[in-house]
């Protein structure tokens, strides 16, 4: 299927990986009364339009998740009125806060992974078949966790998720494990899947977390995922890759350890949280075109533009 979102060629003189869209950000500040910022989001292509589930933090700076629409990506109808989620036995689910939204399809239902805060921020799922009923499943992982992303299929009748184990605050518990379960609720044989830091790679010495739901290719997964390095004037959130064996995507293939992309924008370097790049999801087709959804300074959402061939030549190269 070729590309229903918008896709932008490779400028002439480019020699990077991934290159950026002319007119970003996408979305910017002060969208509605009711959301005063739309960053860190989650995307999917339906059959008839892109939905999209967004990170909106509101005026009073709470973050919450809101639902949304597009027929090309980039010009979104999006639902300020936000989403209530229910528990299994149709109570509210109650939470302070929620925030940076991953969407996947399996079968006939969608899910959306975020983080929220009970009793500390952890990860939850919540199942829907419309985006207009969500359903909450049970607890699967303890506080505190992070960056939990499920793969879009099942592998010997188990699902696969990726997760970022932390602590209360800026950690340096920063590594990636991957999880099965045979129900969404009951998770176990945890592996260390990726660590950090890697190689000497300064940029993503701290702490690394899965991106968008990762991408099946002919012979492997992309794992698109952030890396942040500690600098004497903060923290600075930049994107990287790895390619996860086809079959057991447990085994790392491959690992850059260039980033791929780093703050060098305006709208990148200058914001409520300065100097971060965090991609959310990734839209691809069969093609292998790929556009990259990422929050740009915690303040605007930007689009980046690549392909499977470049992101697997690029781990491939710097797989050193």
């Amino acid at each position: 299927m070729r590309q229903k979102f918008y896709w932008q060629d490779k400028p002439e003189g480019c020699n990077e990986a991934v290159w950026r869209y002319e007119a970003n950000p996408i979305l910017k500040m002060n969208h509605s009364p009711k959301i005063a910022r739309l960053f860190n989001s989650a995307t999917l292509v339906t059959d008839d339009k892109i939905v999209g589930i967004f990170r909106g933090d509101m005026p009073d700076c709470t973050p919450a998740l809101f639902y949304g629409e597009s027929k090309d990506g980039i010009n979104w109808d999006i639902d300020d009125s936000g989403i209530k989620i229910f528990e299994k036995d149709g109570t509210p689910f109650i939470y302070e806060y929620a925030y940076d939204p991953r969407l996947t399809k399996i079968d006939d239902d969608y899910y959306i992974i975020f983080c929220a805060d009970v009793v500390g921020p952890s990860l939850y799922i919540v199942r829907t078949k419309d985006f207009k009923y969500y359903e909450k499943l049970a607890n699967g992982f303890l506080p505190y966790n992070r960056n939990g992303v499920l793969f879009p299929r099942k592998f010997d009748d188990k699902y696969l998720f990726l997760s970022r184990p932390s602590d209360t605050g800026h950690t340096p518990c920063g590594d990636i494990y991957i999880s099965e379960s045979r129900d969404l609720e009951y998770w176990g044989n945890h592996k260390l899947l990726m660590t950090a830091p890697y190689k000497k790679s300064y940029w993503q010495r701290l702490k690394i977390g899965a991106g968008p739901i990762p991408i099946e290719t002919d012979d492997c997964w992309i794992l698109i995922y952030h890396g942040v390095n500690s600098t004497c004037n903060g923290l600075v959130y930049s994107m990287g890759v790895a390619l996860l064996d086809k079959d057991d995507p447990s085994k790392v293939l491959a690992r850059g350890r260039r980033y791929l992309m780093t703050p060098e924008t305006d709208y990148e370097c200058m914001g409520f949280v300065p100097n971060v790049v965090f991609p959310c999801s990734a839209l691809c087709d069969d093609e292998g075109h790929i556009t990259i959804y990422y929050g740009s300074a915690d303040t605007t959402l930007s689009i980046a533009f690549t392909t499977v061939n470049e992101l697997k030549k690029f781990a491939r190269e710097n797989n050193d």
